[in-house]
């Protein structure tokens, strides 16, 4: 994280604390739904925050993802595109 914006305050931004608070319970049955939701979060992946692909990458390698327990093809997506545009930005040395 940047140090204008420390991860514990962009952790705790109510807006993805709500967002991460409408998730819960919500993966087993709504995946899809539940990719939207951070997809909606994220806006266009190209042009939005490096805070916002890092805090979703990070969620997204969570305990339930990694253990396989959440599992769907649209978290597989979602994870792809988010590590595609880290590697651009890097590339392109505005990843920080």
């Amino acid at each position: 994280m940047s140090d204008a914006n420390p991860k514990n305050k962009l952790v705790t931004d109510p807006g993805w604390q709500a967002l991460r608070k409408s998730l819960l319970g919500q993966w087993t049955t709504r995946p899809i739904w539940c990719c939207q939701q951070l997809r909606k979060y994220l806006g266009n992946i190209s042009t939005t925050s490096n805070d916002k692909i890092k805090v979703v990458a990070n969620y997204t390698s969570g305990t339930g993802f990694r253990t396989g327990r959440i599992s769907h093809p649209c978290i597989s997506s979602l994870r792809k595109a988010l590590s595609d545009e880290r590697k651009r930005r890097v590339a392109n040395g505005t990843w920080n």
